[in-house]
């Protein structure tokens, strides 16, 4: 494997790895992509207070997220099709989530199915749903989601409407793919990834074909895909699905210190500050940007974790200072996946896990746990979205 010191070694080794179409697909935002560059970009006004003569042996990075162990408080983000960025994309990366010791999120819209990764994984992991209307499939999404013994639910509440991303619609990208004559000649020139695919039998939506109602091959999905999101979602809805499930449930998509509120009064374990990673409201503030108004609001009556944006372990521990109890990696992640699959996946949480111990380390500080705004320097208003940076 080539020797990758940061997560932007990956994303240069992924581009050149695989399809356009899939890549096109991770690293793009809507709109404009304005708060897909915003999310990255925010977290450089914060900048870190180096402390010195602390003695720093015994540094420990570990903590829980939701009362769960992890060796540092990041967790794999749900992120769609991951097993077309590597085959089998969602049990390499859960798999190597479980060896790291931190939380995996499998995506409903994962092409390996939540069977397939409670089969070659040992450990309970975290299923992400969207808020669909069909009562049925998602009652029975529930059920095997505790046979299989996930440890808690994440809700996705920011996509009732699908939002604009230029890149997919070019590219064809869509439930299931269509593929163009010029999407087909690009994957034939990324010859490894071929070949891989070609060995798997899982190239599908696992969790929906075969399991939602009419959804018998990949050609009927397109119809329910149009037509399964609730537009009518509130939170009368979102404690529909906490009773259903009667785990723990976290809410991801909190943008919105009311929104905070109303999660914490259905009974959310966790709320995740997350814009889908620029994926959704084009023209939102950056999930780290809203994170200080969104503790002020809930304080500790929820746990707080921050999704968007993350790419380094700098970025995690600026976010841990800022009051969030975990964080979660997404395109770093897939980037690490589909340059050299579940070894990329690994090395992108090494990088991750040295840059956030080295710098609690020059922070003058032994545990994050311990983190707080005294390791910053935070410009005045930054957590007011009014206020231009």
């Amino acid at each position: 494997m080539p020797v990758y010191t940061n997560i932007e070694d990956l994303r240069r080794h992924y581009v050149r790895r695989t399809p356009k179409m899939f890549y096109d697909y991770a690293e793009s935002g809507s709109w404009t992509e304005q708060t897909f560059r915003e999310n990255t970009s925010d977290f450089q006004h914060i900048h870190l207070k180096q402390r010195v003569a602390v003695d720093m042996s015994g540094r420990t990075t570990r903590s829980q997220m939701i009362g769960e162990d992890v060796s540092m408080p990041v967790a794999l983000a749900p992120v769609g099709l991951t097993g077309m960025q590597s085959a089998d994309g969602e049990i390499k990366a859960a798999r190597a989530a479980e060896k790291f010791g931190v939380p995996y999120t499998l995506s409903t819209m994962s092409i390996c199915s939540l069977e397939d990764v409670a089969e070659h994984t040992t450990k309970p992991f975290w299923f992400q749903v969207y808020t669909l209307k069909d009562d049925d499939f998602m009652r029975r999404l529930f059920e095997r989601a505790k046979a299989v013994n996930c440890s808690a639910i994440v809700v996705t509440v920011d996509l009732q409407v699908l939002g604009q991303r230029h890149k997919d619609i070019k590219n064809g990208l869509s439930a299931p793919p269509k593929l163009t004559p010029r999407s087909i000649a690009n994957m034939a020139t990324k010859i490894p990834w071929g070949l891989e695919m070609l060995r798997t039998k899982r190239r599908s939506f696992g969790n929906i074909v075969g399991h939602a109602k009419g959804v018998t091959d990949p050609s009927s999905l397109s119809t329910w895909t149009s037509e399964a999101f609730d537009v009518s979602l509130d939170w009368k809805r979102i404690a529909q699905f906490k009773e259903w499930w009667g785990g723990k449930l976290i809410v991801k998509g909190i943008m919105a210190p009311e929104d905070a509120r109303r999660a914490v009064e259905i009974g959310a374990d966790a709320i995740i500050v997350s814009n889908h990673g620029g994926r959704q409201l084009d023209g939102a503030v950056s999930s780290i940007r809203m994170l200080p108004a969104i503790m002020d609001a809930v304080g500790d009556d929820v746990e707080v974790h921050l999704d968007s944006g993350i790419r380094s372990g700098q970025d995690v521990l600026k976010a841990l200072a800022l009051g969030a109890k975990g964080t979660y990696i997404g395109r770093a992640y897939t980037y690490g996946l589909g340059a050299a699959g579940e070894a990329g996946v690994t090395r992108a949480l090494e990088i991750i896990h040295k840059e956030l111990d080295t710098t609690m380390a020059l922070c003058g500080e032994t545990d994050t746990r311990n983190l707080g705004e005294h390791n910053l320097y935070v410009p005045q208003g930054f957590g007011d979205p009014t206020v231009k940076l």
